[in-house]
């Protein structure tokens, strides 16, 4: 078996063990996982749907309970992207019951058939795409920091993210524009490898 397959291999046990950790209930390591993982992701979707910073929050912690309730039902298939499409039901629920609440709208029933037409909604969609594909992106991040010396990181987020101009970034760092290049396009491929396991995995 090839590297990406077995890093393949090992993304998909690591992400199924996980879900497995969060449906046995009890294991409070878990969701403190879950919290680092995707609290930010549900934090940006919310703020995308108009929520006050405080609302944000409240909904992680609402989904958190929801989910907690849900898990041991829960039954895992990263084939079909079903854990991704799960947490999204999920946070639309908790974002319109926080606006009921504050607002003393629509009842329960109202949220549900509210929620049901949120997921069809290509708005709707493209918002969650977009916190889903910086959710990965920093995933991804972590490993990187790991893997790749500070000067090829500092050099990366200087000319590939922040744009700074290749001799501007080369000549801070006391390096070739060519180690420049080399560093974005290292990291770049390996970001894109990341990525893809990620998503290939979690759906």
């Amino acid at each position: 078996m090839g590297t990406v397959g077995r890093l393949a291999d090992a993304s998909h046990t690591t992400h199924a063990s996980f879900i497995t950790r969060l449906r046995a209930g009890g294991d409070a390591s878990a969701w403190r996982e879950f919290h680092e993982r995707y609290g930010g992701l549900l934090r940006g979707f919310a703020r995308r749907r108009g929520l006050q910073p405080s609302d944000c929050d409240d909904v992680v912690q609402d989904v958190l309970l929801a989910l907690t309730r849900a898990m041991p039902d829960f039954e895992y298939d990263s084939g079909k992207g079903k854990f991704r499409s799960y947490l999204k039901t999920a946070t639309l629920r908790a974002i319109f019951e926080r606006r009921r609440q504050k607002h003393a709208e629509a009842g329960a029933r109202d949220i549900e058939d509210e929620t049901h037409a949120a997921e069809t909604d290509p708005a709707i969609e493209d918002a969650w795409e977009t916190e889903w594909r910086q959710y990965h992106l920093r995933q991804a991040m972590k490993t990187i920091e790991a893997e790749f010396r500070g000067t090829d990181r500092r050099a990366f987020h200087r000319y590939a993210i922040q744009g700074e101009d290749a001799n501007e970034t080369a000549s801070s760092l006391g390096l070739s524009v060519d180690q420049i290049y080399q560093a974005k396009s290292r990291i770049t491929k390996r970001l894109r490898q990341l990525i893809r396991l990620q998503v290939s995995e979690e759906g």
